[in-house]
């Protein structure tokens, strides 16, 4: 048997399958493409992931493609990273060209341009569906891990999360959070210090500083209201075609954090909200993450532990994770052994890290006998990849060289009148695009800071009366005390002058006396004389006599 023979009956029985599939191009042994060798995936095995591997140019982003409109014509919705923008073509029909149809040829299929079902999203002020989530949704530990927080950090968190929900305090938004810490530490620091016990100033701070890292990086349009559900992912159109929700993160690489907060958030959520579905014939829903290096490079270990717990369960609510990016080292190894699927486009070596990075990646692949894995990795062209996947018992399949079909819709950005058209006939768009800002744990606290502010002043203006009352009072009682001490001098004053008065009228009064007494005393002596002298010389006194007695009788009586 020849070597091609060989090639063809290794590639028939690897990829041919019970169940339904999907056709990612033909297979390659040497130059030629080898005919009747399409490479499937079944459809059965794609919620063990997949990897989307290739160097700049190379054509990943058009493998995501590819692999996006297949599902969509199976009636299995994905949601898809446009970083570069070009996804967004995705809802136009492709062209035909000479290049294409030949392709097609050569791999035995037909070219049929078509655009597909397609939802424009975004986390940011963009066009298209704005995904949202409230802070309250991610949870003490998510929210912890995001921010990179140690254990003292997220222990602050989850008091914060304990506070508000015992308060009733919707933490909606950054700012609610901001105002949260702001309040542990502040006017609320005697509540809860005496309900938690003491929380540090100082840790609060650095908390409230890596919100203002996340904050900076745009992620207070992505916190707030409406929440997305992820339900909303898994529709389809009038055809059954799986609907395409394209997520436009064009200035994402800007934003490392915002787009890894993002990432973890909602694979949260459709962990959480999703049912156990186990193994399905087919997925629910696919997700592929483009540039996924971006979440790597930002994510504490903390959170790629997470990431990699939630894919190694999410497998299990029927969602496929697919990773794009430019360097299979770029994937965690916890994470790279999860997934099934490799969709390996050409590597570039141009430095010794270059070549390193290409063996390690070689051996990544199962071991094949038609080719050099290290070798050919750098000797792909454009479109062409090494592929493997799970076969229906979670076998890999044989590594083969892939020539890939070509996407079937626009291999280009839309215009932005498409985007507008597009965003204006969506079903959900005016659901999730509707501003919200209802009174959260920021307006509650806001409200309770400034009344007992209020309070605080009032009771402030009235003990400031108060006193100025009782300086009014005291200055009345000291004025009403001089005033009573001058009547009291004045009447003391009028007191004296009356005893003086008296005690002169009285000292009048006896020399009066006195001097009416030396008068009548100077008056009887000299009576006396007289009388004595006329008595005397009348000798015997006869009639004289008798009026002298009585005269001095009558003197004597006073």
């Amino acid at each position: 048997m020849s070597k091609t023979a060989k090639f063809q009956e290794a590639i028939a029985k690897g990829y041919t399958f019970k169940g339904d599939s999907i056709t990612l191009g033909g297979a390659k042994l040497g130059d030629e493409t080898v005919p009747n060798t399409h490479i499937k995936i079944p459809l059965k095995t794609l919620n063990r992931h997949g990897l989307i591997a290739g160097a700049t140019g190379t054509g990943k982003t058009k493998s995501l493609q590819v692999i996006a409109e297949q599902l969509s014509l199976k009636g299995i919705p994905s949601l898809l990273m446009d970083i570069k923008g070009d996804l967004s073509g995705l809802a136009a029909p492709g062209s035909n060209n000479d290049f294409i149809t030949n392709r097609h040829a050569g791999i035995g299929l037909p070219y049929e341009p078509m655009a597909l079902p397609v939802e424009l999203m975004t986390i940011s002020d963009g066009d298209g569906t704005r995904l949202k989530a409230t802070i309250t949704e991610f949870g003490p530990v998510l929210l912890s891990k995001i921010l990179g927080l140690n254990d003292t950090q997220s222990s602050v968190i989850s008091l914060i999360f304990v506070f508000a929900d015992k308060k009733k305090l919707p933490v909606i938004d950054l700012k609610d959070l901001r105002k949260m810490l702001q309040y542990v530490i502040n006017e609320g620091k005697p509540e809860i210090s005496a309900e938690y016990g003491a929380v540090s100033s100082a840790t609060v701070n650095t908390i409230m500083r890596k919100v203002i890292e996340l904050e900076q990086q745009g992620a207070e349009t992505f916190f707030g209201e409406r929440s997305f559900e992820p339900s909303d992912l898994l529709r389809t159109d009038e055809k059954g075609h799986g609907i395409i929700s394209v997520l436009r993160l064009m200035d994402i690489q800007s934003r490392p954090k915002l787009f890894s907060t993002f990432m973890l958030s909602l694979l949260a959520e459709i962990y959480g909200s999703f049912p156990e579905e186990g193994d399905l014939d087919k997925p629910k829903l696919c997700i592929f993450i483009d540039e996924a290096h971006l979440i790597f490079k930002e994510a504490s270990s903390a959170l790629l532990d997470q990431l990699e717990v939630i894919v190694k369960l999410i497998r299990s609510k029927g969602v496929g994770i697919f990773f794009c990016t430019q360097n299979p080292v770029d994937i965690p190894n916890d994470i790279l052994a999860q997934l099934g699927l490799k969709v390996q486009h050409a590597l570039r070596a141009f430095t010794e890290k270059d070549r390193k990075a290409i063996k390690k990646a070689a051996e990544n692949y199962p071991i094949t006998e038609f080719y050099d894995t290290e070798n050919l990795l750098t000797q792909l062209g454009i479109g062409e990849a090494l592929v493997t996947a799970l076969n229906e018992k979670g076998i890999p399949t044989p590594l083969a060289a892939t020539v890939c079909r070509a996407p079937l819709s626009r291999m280009d950005i839309l215009e932005q009148a498409e985007i507008d058209a597009l965003v204006a006939k969506s079903k959900i768009a005016a659901k999730y695009n509707e501003e919200i800002d209802r009174e959260s744990a920021y307006e509650i606290l806001t409200g309770k800071i400034e009344r007992a502010s209020t309070e605080e002043k009032q009771a402030e203006a009235r003990a400031e009366q108060e006193k100025a009352a009782e300086i009014i009072q005291e200055k009345e009682s000291k004025l009403r005390a001089a005033e009573l001490k001058k009547l009291e001098r004045a009447e003391a004053k009028r007191d004296r002058e009356e005893i003086k008065e008296l005690e002169r009228l009285r000292k009048a009064q006896e020399r009066a006396d006195r001097k009416e007494k030396l008068e009548r005393e100077r008056m009887w002596k000299n009576v006396t004389r007289n009388v004595t002298k006329g008595a005397t010389s009348s000798r015997g006194g006869g009639w004289l006599g008798d009026l002298t007695r009585g005269l001095l009788g009558i003197l004597k009586g006073k």
